[in-house]
C-alpha cells in the first residue's frame, strides 16, 4: 500500500492505494494556513490511514513550490508559510521514516503518466493551469526534478514575443517579474487580462460562460489559446515530449482542445507535430495519486 498527500493552500487531501493503483480510502481536510497546522494535518491523515490499514509501503507528499538543493528548505511556495521550512526533515522526524516529496505539478504529471492520459508514453509534460501555472516532467515514470529542483516551471518564462498590446493589458507577476506565462494563462491571469482590456470585473468562469454569445469573451478565449500555444511551443522545442496533459481549473475549458493543437503548429519548430495537448483523466485527484506513486 502507498499513501499520497496533496498539501494545497486551501485543502489537504490524502489517499491510500494498493500496488495496482486501486483507491482504498480518501480523506480531505481544510489546510491550516500556518506551518505547524499544515504539518499536523498531514500527520493526522497518515495516522488515520495506517491505524485502519496498517503500515504503508511508502509515503509521498505533493506540495507547492520546491525544496532548495542547497538548504533543504522550501522555496517558491505560494503557500507562503511553508517557505524557509525544512518540511521533509520535520515530517521524517515526526513519522520516523523516509518520505518522498515533490512539487504538486510533478505529482500531477506522474499520476497522468502512470495510469492517466499519458499512460504508455515515455516523456510526459504535465501542466497545471489553475490559480497559478505550473508544470512537471516525467520520463519513464520518473519525475525529473532538475539540478535546481525547478524542472518544468514553465509558468515563469516570459510569454514569447510579447506585443505592446499584450504588455499594456497585463500586470506584474507575484514573483516580481513581468510577462510571466502565469499572468496570462492561469485562471486569475486570464480574468485580469480580460478585465484590464474591457474595463470589467468578471472572474474566469463568468467570462467563459459568456462565450459564444459575447464577442469579447470569444476574443479573450482566442487570445488565451494563442498565449497557451506560444508558451507550450517553447516547452516542445526544448523538451519535445510525447504528450502534454493539462490539469487545473482552466483545463476544463473545452474550447482549448478544439483549437490548441492547430494553434501550436504556428510556433513549434517542426514540419510535423506529433505531440498532442490533451485533457487529464484523473481531474483534481491527479496530484494526490501522483504523490502516492512517488519513489
Amino acid at each position: 500500500m502507498k499513501i499520497g498527500i496533496d498539501l494545497g493552500g486551501t485543502k489537504t487531501e490524502g489517499i491510500i492505494i494498493n500496488d495496482d493503483g486501486k483507491e482504498l480510502k480518501r480523506k480531505r481536510i481544510i489546510t491550516e494556513k500556518n506551518y505547524e497546522g499544515s504539518m499536523n494535518g498531514i500527520v493526522s491523515i497518515i495516522n488515520e490511514f495506517e491505524n485502519f490499514f496498517g503500515l504503508s509501503e511508502s509515503i509521498g507528499i505533493g506540495m507547492p513550490g520546491a525544496v532548495s538543493a542547497d538548504t533543504a528548505l522550501v522555496k517558491n511556495a505560494n503557500s507562503f508559510w511553508l517557505n524557509g521550512k525544512p518540511i521533509k526533515k520535520d515530517l521524517e522526524t515526526i513519522l520516523n521514516r523516509k518520505i518522498n516529496l515533490a512539487n504538486d505539478a510533478n505529482c500531477f504529471a506522474l499520476s497522468e503518466a502512470v495510469d492517466g492520459a499519458g499512460k504508455g508514453k515515455k516523456v510526459v509534460f504535465g501542466v497545471i493551469i489553475g490559480t497559478g501555472a505550473g508544470g512537471g516532467i516525467v520520463i519513464d515514470h520518473k519525475v525529473l526534478q532538475g539540478r535546481n529542483n525547478v524542472a518544468g516551471e514553465w509558468g515563469h518564462i516570459t510569454l514569447p514575443n510579447r506585443t505592446e498590446d499584450e504588455k499594456n493589458f497585463n500586470t506584474k507577476c507575484y514573483c516580481l517579474k513581468e510577462g510571466c506565462m502565469e499572468t496570462y494563462v492561469s485562471g486569475p491571469g486570464f480574468a485580469n487580462c480580460f478585465n484590464l482590456r474591457y474595463k470589467k470585473n468578471l472572474d474566469s468562469h463568468e467570462i467563459i460562460q459568456n462565450h459564444p454569445k459575447n464577442k469579447d469573451s470569444t476574443n479573450a478565449l482566442n487570445k488565451y489559446v494563442n498565449h497557451l500555444a506560444r508558451g507550450l511551443s517553447v516547452v516542445i522545442n526544448i523538451l519535445d515530449p510525447d504528450i502534454i496533459v493539462l490539469g487545473g481549473g482552466m483545463s476544463n475549458v473545452e474550447y482549448i482542445y478544439e483549437n490548441i493543437n492547430e494553434e501550436l503548429k504556428k510556433y513549434v519548430f517542426t514540419d510535423t507535430l506529433y505531440t498532442r495537448v490533451v485533457k487529464n483523466i484523473h481531474g483534481d485527484s491527479g496530484g494526490v495519486r501522483g504523490a502516492a506513486w512517488l519513489s
